[in-house]
């Protein structure tokens, strides 16, 4: 009976041999990077959002919440994938969106003229001040995303998308329920418990101007072989970071991580809550369908849809002859002429 029941075993483990292998999950990135002109809204912004990530040599936070393949940071001088500066990337984000001025980074459009010049006041700026909503905003403006008005801080298009649902390119949506696409939004809260989308929502009904929030770009999620969600977000542990979230046989986030309001600490004790998946997930920012998206203007791809090189113009060189210190700006050589600037029109 032994001999016939390990007979038996050698056939069945043969026969699972020969039955085909799952599907490897491949990175669904550089396929999308060639889609930064693509007709869908949607497509443009996951093209983009991955772009930059791979730009930023490809950072990411695997499903159980731990970062893995981290090696180049905000502040740094060199290290992106095409030779530029992350801390010039970052400028561009604010320079480009038109927020740089009104959130104090004015010294950063002289550094970004000037590829000599070590920016050092921009550099201070692009440390200290939070610029995941400044990306979210870069890559949406790039994209044309019609009715979307850039912001310094995620809450004001998480609010307009509650307050004004007919205005808005985005829904409030439960992250819990509604499953995410291409293009979505998905929103935790970072200083406060809120307990999911019912508080969120609660406290913008009661008129909170501000609050402390994070969002990242869902780029994809039917990759074929691999049931999660790709997710991109700016000034994530100081990169553009990738973030990998399980999906469940509907389509929706299983096992979302919700950071509790008595969770302690994460320390070497507590090791269960060392994870930087565990958050405070409020809503998904759930982008229109195409045809409601062009009720609020265009959709075709901006004339200008490509994404630049992390490259300063040569032939803008501002410099000034009585320079303020810790300005950013370089002082003149004798030959040169200082290049008047004219300040970007606000939003």
């Amino acid at each position: 009976m032994r001999g016939i029941a390990v007979g038996i075993c050698v056939l069945l483990l043969a026969g699972l041999s020969l039955l085909p292998a799952p599907a490897q999950a491949r990175d669904p990135c550089p396929a999308l990077r060639a889609q930064e002109s693509a007709g869908e809204v949607a497509t443009r912004i996951a093209a983009i959002a991955c772009a930059e990530w791979q730009r930023w040599q490809q950072p990411f936070i695997t499903p159980d919440g731990r970062l893995a393949s981290a090696s180049v940071w905000e502040g740094e001088a060199r290290g992106m994938a095409d030779g530029g500066a992350p801390w010039r990337r970052v400028a561009q984000y604010w320079i480009d969106t038109g927020l740089a001025e009104r959130e104090g980074g004015a010294a950063c459009r002289m550094a970004l003229a000037d590829p000599r010049d070590p920016g050092l006041a921009c550099r201070a700026f692009v440390i200290d001040v939070p610029w995941s909503a400044a990306f979210v905003s870069w890559v949406l403006q790039r994209a044309g995303v019609p009715g979307f008005r850039p912001a310094a801080a995620h809450f004001d298009y998480v609010r307009a998308a509650l307050r004004d649902p007919d205005g808005s390119p985005y829904r409030f949506r439960d992250p819990r329920s509604t499953p995410p696409a291409p293009g979505d939004l998905l929103c935790y809260v970072r200083t406060r418990q809120l307990r999911g989308m019912d508080g969120l929502a609660a406290l913008i009904a009661r008129g909170e101007r501000g609050l402390a929030m994070h969002c990242d770009i869902v780029v994809s999620t039917a990759t074929p072989g691999d049931a999660r969600a790709w997710l991109v977000g700016g000034n994530l542990l100081q990169a553009v970071t990738l973030r990998l979230l399980p999906l469940n046989a509907a389509g929706r986030f299983w096992g979302l991580p919700q950071r509790g309001g008595d969770d302690p600490a994460c320390s070497p004790d507590a090791l269960a809550f060392c994870d930087f998946n565990r958050q405070d997930w409020a809503v998904l920012l759930q982008l229109r369908p195409q045809d409601e998206l062009a009720r609020l203007g265009p959709v075709a791809p901006p004339a200008d849809a490509t994404v630049p090189a992390d490259v300063a113009p040569e032939a803008a060189t501002p410099c000034c002859v009585e320079c303020v210190l810790g300005s950013g700006i370089r002082r003149c050589r004798a030959d040169e002429t200082p290049t008047p600037t004219e300040p970007p029109a606000q939003d």
